[in-house]
């Protein structure tokens, strides 16, 4: 059992969500409960997911973002400045949806207005001290501030707010992250990871050549937003782990991106001051793992080697085999393994049964302690 984050069977942060948790959403959204009401559903859920993931053998333990609808804007439109609008779902000529990604406007100076995931915290960490076991470590996961620029680039950020965005707009953002997480590490928490999907997006052609037409450098960008996660990085907390979750899109179990990490893997790994990083490897959509010899000393990688988007279960053996072809190019010991992304990034939840998430839960565990001991 290790003491530190991120622990060598990690998880990247949601769950599927019950179906009397989505019934109540439903209700309140038609006005029949109120949000005291719902929160207090959503206090049983975490309370039973808290315990779902000790009983798997988890170390680090999340509220399964059961009280967000989507992973980044429930986060994101509580800072000071910031609108959002909700996603809409397109339905492709192939039958399949996609969730057409939010609008994410900067509309006056960002600020950190209140604290945003500190009741939440709290509530998380009590349920993990309530189990009584040594060794559990609540995590709290929220959006990379990388989204404030990547999604609308420089025309979705106020002119009159920000007439120039470096230094000004970088540093507001950072501030207001810095402000966050300290009100979380006043609470006691020690982990807390980003979700980041842009410099996963910047990995493939169509996602960097979208860039292009908004006036944005592909190649540059990975360097400005490495010195922008520092920013925040500069500000951490002492003694507070802060790792990344690189994500190539999880909705209904569909993507959004693909491509080899290589076109951001040296920006990620060596100019990024960030403790870790969960990296998404589970098809041959991530490329190989060449950019992992990037990997500073000290840093880690958690290899997002088993999927959450299908139920099919992965061969321990093939797990073995890619951790072993990984450690080619990064230390063993700086490697971890997990999931490749949440199982419910948004409410809807990939097309996943319970049973089959307890039983990849379970294949990373078994497969961590037979890997590292």
């Amino acid at each position: 059992m290790s003491l530190n984050p991120p622990f060598r069977a990690d998880h990247v942060g949601s769950f599927l969500r019950p179906a009397y948790l989505l019934q109540a959403r439903e209700q309140k959204a038609k006005g029949e409960i109120t949000a005291a009401q719902l929160r207090a559903v959503e206090d049983r859920a975490i309370t039973e997911i808290v315990k779902f993931q000790a009983d798997v053998g988890l170390q680090s333990i999340t509220d399964g973002e059961f009280r967000r609808t989507y992973f980044h804007i429930d986060f994101l439109e509580q800072l000071g400045g910031v609108k959002t609008d909700i996603p809409v779902t397109i339905r492709k000529p192939d039958g399949t949806e996609e969730l057409a990604p939010p609008v994410i406007r900067v509309i006056d100076k960002v600020r950190h207005a209140k604290n945003i995931q500190l009741a939440d915290f709290q509530y998380l960490q009590a349920q993990v001290k309530a189990l009584g076991l040594p060794g559990l470590m609540p995590k709290v996961t929220i959006p990379s501030p990388t989204m404030l620029h990547f999604r609308g680039g420089r025309a979705g950020i106020s002119k009159d707010a920000y007439p120039e965005l470096d230094p000004v707009f970088y540093d507001d953002v950072a501030q207001a992250y810095a402000d966050e997480l300290q009100s979380l590490a006043d609470a006691g928490c020690t982990y807390v990871q980003m979700d980041d999907t842009n410099m996963a997006y910047l990995c493939d052609e169509k996602m960097r050549e979208a860039a292009r037409q908004r006036g944005d450098d592909p190649n540059e960008l990975p360097h400005r937003y490495a010195a922008f996660i520092n920013k925040v990085v500069a500000k951490k907390p002492k003694g507070m782990t802060l790792a990344m979750h690189l994500c190539r899109g999880n909705f209904k179990s569909t993507h959004a991106a693909a491509g080899n990490y290589e076109p951001v893997a040296e920006a990620l790994l060596t100019e990024m001051h960030l403790d870790a990083y969960f990296m998404e490897y589970d098809d041959d959509r991530s490329g190989d793992f060449r950019p992992l010899r990037y990997l500073k000393p000290g840093k880690t990688v958690v290899l997002g080697l088993v999927t959450t988007k299908f139920g099919q279960l992965e061969s321990k053996d093939e797990l073995k085999r890619r951790i072993a072809e990984a450690a080619k190019y990064a230390p063993l010991e700086q490697l971890c393994l997990s999931p490749q992304c949440g199982f419910s990034s948004t409410v809807h939840g990939n097309n996943i049964a319970v049973e089959d998430q307890r039983k990849k839960l379970a294949l990373v565990v078994e497969t961590a302690r037979e890997v590292w001991g």
